[in-house]
């Protein structure tokens, strides 16, 4: 269980993150301000008036320091919700652990570090295309060799959603992106099977319940099936399909904002029937605010009932075998090989953005 934190400085951010540890949380997810996601520091001019508002401010590794000071690396996983300046802040994290301890080879945690996705969903890129990708494959490839455990890139399907893809697009195009970066490594002299098991993805939840369950039950299995008929990874573990999913911004009101405490539980509720291995929830003020302690709280209350209470991880598919949500899955697979195939007949993904 994860939720989306980080705001002011890393003075701030640590109170926080030792807040929700303290109520439960088993993960955590690293909100950045903006000038950070485009690398200015924030003295800058171009920062002003956007300085921890939207995330943690970072300007250098003593930042780090303060923010997971008293935190347990080795119990808890940390995702960096960064890109565009993610080998920076990469570099940063690694370094802190380093100089506490920590041995880089066994320290888990991800980077989101999606740049083609920046460029189609958010625009924090700071340099263009090839040399932005050049960036992310060094980092799978560093993270291969020194940092084996760590996962370099977690391809965000969820901005892709929230910019006005559907359900099938949204996969679809995650994949495409995946698959750049693939080739990538693969062009650097990487197999497979060294890499393509630190991948992750980060998918968005609103909508129609069987049809968010159905595009998840259709993606696992493509990525199973790319995995091993495309690029021919033999280990198992290349094959899964991880990702962190719970909610959807885009499905929020700011009119009525109790009633998203509601919808947080039903996309909980997907997250789980959709075999999600992380889960991560929007809290209810969040169409309007940074999320308050209270509300975080809520929305870690609620993915807490539905595994301790409700027994929804006691079932591995529980909606596996139903003919409509059998039927909504091959349909739905069927319309991601179709939009995969049209990229890839067009040049692909990293010719179409550039």
């Amino acid at each position: 269980m994860r939720q989306y934190t980080g705001f002011g400085n890393a003075a701030d951010t640590n109170r926080r993150f030792k807040y929700l540890i303290a109520n439960g949380q088993t993960g955590l997810n690293v909100a950045f301000d903006l000038p950070t996601q485009i690398g200015l520091d924030s003295d800058d001019p171009l920062a002003e008036g956007e300085v921890g508002r939207v995330g943690m401010a970072v300007d250098t590794l003593h930042d780090f320091e303060v923010a997971f000071e008293g935190i347990d690396l080795d119990a808890i996983t940390v995702s960096l919700t960064i890109n565009g300046a993610a080998a920076i802040l990469i570099a940063m994290y690694f370094a802190m652990a380093e100089k506490r301890g920590y041995d880089l080879e066994r320290l888990r945690g991800t980077a989101q570090n999606d740049i083609l996705k920046e460029f189609i969903g958010r625009g924090t890129w700071v340099f263009p295309v090839e040399p932005s990708l050049r960036l992310v494959g060094d980092t799978i490839e560093y993270c291969a060799k020194a940092a084996p455990k760590y996962t370099p890139v977690s391809v965000c399907g969820y901005h892709i959603r929230e910019s006005g893809a559907t359900p099938v697009q949204e996969i679809a195009y995650a994949f495409c992106i995946a698959m750049a970066y693939a080739d990538d490594a693969i062009r650097r002299g990487l197999a497979v099977d060294e890499f393509a098991g630190r991948l992750s993805y980060n998918f968005n939840i609103f909508g129609n319940l069987f049809e968010q369950v159905a595009k998840f039950r259709a993606a696992r299995g493509l990525w199973a099936g790319i995995m091993k008929e495309r690029y021919g990874a033999k280990d198992p573990a290349s094959m899964l399909m991880r990702m962190i999913a719970g909610g959807g911004g885009g499905g929020l009101t700011f009119e009525q904002p109790e009633n998203n405490i509601v919808r947080g539980a039903y996309y909980a509720l997907i997250s789980a029937l959709s075999g999600a291995q992380t889960m991560a929830l929007c809290c209810y003020d969040e169409a309007y605010t940074i999320p308050t302690e209270y509300a975080q709280r809520i929305s870690l209350r609620t993915m807490q009932l539905l595994i301790e209470e409700m027994g929804l991880c006691d079932t591995v598919d529980p909606l596996g075998g139903s003919y409509y949500v059998e039927t909504l899955t091959n349909q739905m697979r069927a319309q991601m090989e179709a939009i995969i195939a049209d990229v890839g007949a067009r040049g692909g993904i990293v010719r179409l953005i550039a």
